[in-house]
């Protein structure tokens, strides 16, 4: 059975639980607790669970209601009697949803029964949460697609940014761990001895290579079971990047992020006192800390998803876009379709950048690409798919297409063969240019066919009787509609 397969029978046992009033994301963090005492099976960990909380005691148990006391009990006290760093964050706080014992003994049952393995032995585990939080992103009366990165834009971004075994990567906000998850997995594909790799390596690679920070309990928990799912033990910390949590976070390779869209309530400041230029913008909060928290070595590289307004807000805005193409080569920004995230309408963008060794004049010139533009409207008819992205990693790599970008692209920006291509879509603009522009970075994008040309309006006589000929029209459906409710 597939890894779909088994998510889609794993998702529609929700609605078994209707009668019982759970939503899709609490029932995702309800699989959460039962999955991962599966996994302690699957996985031969079950020593770390308590004798009587195992797997098989829950399957072979026939009395609904003492199957349900235990596993309430459970909950309530296995983060207390276990040593497991992993069992204790997962478990932390946590309480069950349902009510009606009879549905917990459903959801187990057909836990049990699913075949875990494809027909080549690859455990798919990993495979199925992913589909699983995909599908919870997708619920937006949840809320549930703030976590959730589409999964061909993060493959892209780690694609392109080329990380490397021995080297430390971190999102400050990371979600359900799909960045870091990703780029561990980046590492299996490309490397053919990965495995092979001595204990010393292999370990620095499970358990330190990656790690995160997540604000929201629940998406936190989230993180801690896909990274256990995905082989990796990684630190993923319960906290606010934007307070003191964050300043420890420092000398890194390598930073792939989403940061939260929004402003701090009430407008107010982080409580760092490490950052220059304190906002009440998140994003440029955020934006900040990746780049301080990269290595002064000229390698360490960050790609980060932040909205328009980053690029134009003057103040802060400005003097924050100014330190960082100091402090960074800020070689490239991909203008993205709107209506791909949660937030339908937000415009986004992709920042690739790279800390200096030096604290100045680091940015030469920044590369442009208009995905935004006269493109079509991702959505159920037109899927949004690592396709729509094969002439921009041409266009960034300078010359490598999709299929080859993992094994031949070294991460090194040649601007000689990026300005080689041919794409109206592709443009550099050089720094002097951007310092014209009160160092706006709201450009790079091309003309809108979709919108008139000036000399096909009309004179403006023209233009003004028909506008006021509307309004005319407005008025008197209006006064009708007073008249019939009068």
């Amino acid at each position: 059975m597939s890894a779909q397969e088994i998510a889609n029978k794993l998702w529609n046992l929700c609605n078994v639980l209707r009668d019982d009033g759970v939503t899709y994301h609490q029932y995702l963090n309800e699989l959460t607790y039962i999955l991962f005492l599966k996994l302690s099976e699957v996985k031969d960990f079950k020593d770390q669970i308590p004798p009587e909380y195992q797997w098989r005691v829950f399957i072979n148990e026939t009395d609904n209601i003492a199957n349900f006391d235990r596993y309430r009990e459970f909950l309530a006290t296995v983060s207390t009697k276990t040593d497991s760093e992993s069992i204790q964050e997962i478990y932390s706080n946590a309480s069950t949803t349902l009510t009606k014992p009879v549905n917990f003994s459903t959801i187990i049952k057909a836990i049990d029964k699913l075949d875990w393995y494809e027909e080549n032995d690859r455990d798919v585990m990993g495979d199925i949460y992913e589909t699983l939080l995909e599908k919870n992103a997708g619920e937006k009366k949840s809320g549930a697609g703030q976590y959730f990165t589409p999964r061909p834009l993060i493959n892209v971004m780690v694609d392109l940014t080329v990380p490397k075994i021995g080297e430390r990567w971190n999102d400050p906000a990371c979600g359900t761990f799909g960045f870091m998850i990703a780029a561990d997995h980046y590492l299996k594909e490309k490397h053919d001895n990965y495995y092979a790799i001595n204990d010393k390596d292999r370990t620095f690679q499970i358990k330190e290579a990656f790690s995160g920070v997540e604000l929201v309990g629940d998406a936190q928990r989230l993180a801690v079971m896909n990274a256990q799912l995905h082989g990796m033990e990684s630190k993923i910390t319960l906290g606010d990047t934007l307070t003191e949590t964050g300043k420890g976070i420092k000398n890194l390779d390598g930073v792939l992020a989403n940061p939260p869209f929004g402003t701090k309530k009430g407008g107010e400041r982080p409580t760092r006192d490490d950052l220059t230029y304190l906002s009440s913008n998140k994003q440029l909060n955020f934006l900040q800390h990746i780049y301080r928290s990269l290595k002064k070595d000229g390698k360490a590289r960050a790609a980060v998803i932040l909205p328009d307004n980053v690029l134009f807000e003057d103040g802060d805005g400005q003097k924050i876009r100014r330190d960082l193409m100091e402090k960074c080569d800020l070689h490239t920004i991909l203008r993205l379709p709107t209506g791909i995230f949660y937030a339908a309408g937000v415009k986004t963008n992709v920042l690739f950048f790279t800390r200096g060794k030096s604290e100045e004049a680091n940015t030469n010139k920044v590369w442009f690409y208009d995905m935004r533009t006269n493109m079509p409207s991702y959505g159920v008819r037109t899927p949004f798919t690592e396709k729509a992205f094969e002439d921009f990693i041409i266009a960034y790599t300078g010359g490598i297409d999709a299929e080859h970008v993992m094994h031949d692209f070294d991460g090194i920006i040649d601007h000689k063969k990026r300005a080689t291509i041919k794409d109206e879509r592709w443009q550099c603009i050089t720094r002097e240019a951007i310092s014209t522009k009160n160092d706006s970075l709201d450009l790079g994008l091309i003309a809108d066919s979709s919108l008139t040309n000036s000399e096909d309006l009309g004179e403006p006589i023209e233009i003004a009787n028909e506008a006021l000929s509307e309004l005319k029209a407005i008025q008197t459906e209006l006064e009708n509609l007073i008249k019939e409710l009068s």
